[in-house]
């Protein structure tokens, strides 16, 4: 240790230093050679808390005990309620969910799991798994052939990503976790277990999505290898990965689910024979999914469902009203498929009021454009009026000149916008400069 901190320059206090100690504590946590631990005594500080009244004291309670959550499992699910009175414009009343959730943290932090600590001799081993909401991740090391945790980490996903298939779900599982821990898998070897097979293929395709590309790149700096697991083998991760269970929108998203198949199952009945793309759908615990014919697996989706996702595409606040086929294409790239999209795309735009009164002009509509030939300084002159405005010193109006080859601008505030004006104001300029060439006015 000495060595290095002469190799690195770094000067040491040697009031605050401590030798030959088999643990001390160090930033709140109590370290030894073998584990890692909290401080209990600003555990038993933070027991004896009162529940917070303030949103203040919300975020002062939650930023003490979110400095340990590497200990503890569902950190995120448990103090959902109380994070959820911190967000903008929501009122404040601490419910028995909250008092439960600040209770149920408190106890969380006495009992909470030690962690080991890592030898850099040992490969990591990275648990990875994603569920409809939210991604999670354990880091750990094997230990006398036992898994020994080093570091929990999960996160909830935003609307727009617990949209996409299950492959980006876990590939996103897999990103999050080699950004999380990258300080400990950069430059050593490391093993990750994921219980979703088509990962390990993704790695050596080379005609892979463009968003798929930059993960694959982003990941070619760690040196790892990806091994197949089971859900119930990948119990850890699992777990972590379904922190939020928003049961409302998952009903909903079931039951749309269910009524695709439904209907497909009644054209398959009530048809002699068995349609031939029947064998390019599976299915994937909760969504039917089809591989389409450029290979990518898209989730079906029907009825309301469809119908929103159409309208993202075509009007949402990062699209520009695109025409029918280009509003199609962007629903496929955003990984979702239904036979009558297409159709639906024309009934959308057909309808859609702004595309109406807004559309493009088609080129054969088009004026020709020509471009204005300038020879000289003051050649040629642009000239428009400005206004109404508000009456000051009896003028409403500006009469604006412009040379279109130096940008030398003259404005004139005048009472009124007729031609008499305008004649006795070319008068002066004409004669303060010269006779331009050609005069260009929408007027």
């Amino acid at each position: 240790m000495l060595k290095r901190c002469e190799d690195t320059k770094l000067a040491l206090n040697w009031e605050k230093s401590h030798f030959m100690v088999k643990e001390d504590i160090v930033l709140g946590h109590k370290i030894s050679k073998k584990e890692i631990e909290f401080d209990k005594a600003k555990i038993k500080v933070i027991s004896k808390l009162p529940h917070p009244t303030t949103v203040k004291g919300i975020r002062s309670f939650l930023g003490h005990a979110g400095f340990y959550r590497r200990f503890i499992k569902y950190f995120s699910k448990i103090s959902r309620p109380m994070t959820y009175l911190l967000e903008k414009n929501s009122p404040f009343i601490f419910s028995n969910e909250c008092i439960q959730a600040f209770r149920t943290l408190k106890e969380k932090l006495t009992e909470a799991s030690i962690l080991i600590a890592l030898n850099w001799d040992q490969p990591f081993k990275l648990m990875c798994d994603a569920s409809d909401y939210a991604v999670g991740a354990v880091l750990g090391q094997r230990v006398e052939k036992h898994f020994r945790p080093i570091h929990y980490a999960s996160k909830t996903m935003n609307q727009a990503k617990t949209n996409c298939t299950t492959t980006k779900k876990e590939m996103l599982a897999v990103v999050y976790s080699f950004k999380k821990f990258r300080s400990y898998l950069i430059m050593n070897k490391s093993i990750v277990y994921t219980d979703h097979s088509a990962l390990k293929y993704l790695f050596a395709k080379k005609d892979a999505k463009a968003r798929f590309l930059c993960w694959i790149l982003l990941l070619q700096e760690f040196d790892f290898k990806v091994i197949d697991t089971r859900g119930a083998k990948n119990y850890v991760s699992g777990h972590l990965s379904r922190l939020e269970n928003h049961t409302r929108t998952s009903l909903i998203q079931k039951k749309s689910t269910r009524l695709f198949l439904l209907n497909l199952s009644t054209k398959l009945l009530t048809r002699t024979q068995v349609p031939r793309d029947v064998r390019h759908y599976f299915w994937d615990d909760p969504y039917l999914f089809k591989t389409c014919p450029d290979q990518i697996i898209r989730r079906c989706v029907a009825g309301q469902e469809a119908i929103d996702i159409l309208k993202a595409c075509h009007s949402g606040p990062t699209e520009g009203h695109y025409g029918a086929n280009y509003t199609a294409k962007k629903v496929f790239e955003s990984d979702f498929y239904w036979p009558t999209i297409y159709k639906d795309a024309f009934e959308l735009v057909k309808h859609c009021d702004s595309c109406q009164r807004q559309g493009k002009i088609s080129q054969r509509d088009e004026m020709p454009l020509n471009s204005i030939q300038v020879c000289e300084i003051f050649d040629v002159w642009g000239i428009d009026f400005m206004g109404p405005f508000p009456s000051s010193k009896g003028n409403k109006y500006i009469l604006v000149v412009v040379d279109y080859l130096s940008k030398w601008v003259e404005d004139k505030a005048l009472p009124t916008n007729d031609a008499r004006v305008v004649v006795k104001f070319l008068k002066s300029l004409f004669s303060r400069f010269k006779t331009p060439k050609a005069i260009i006015s929408d007027r």
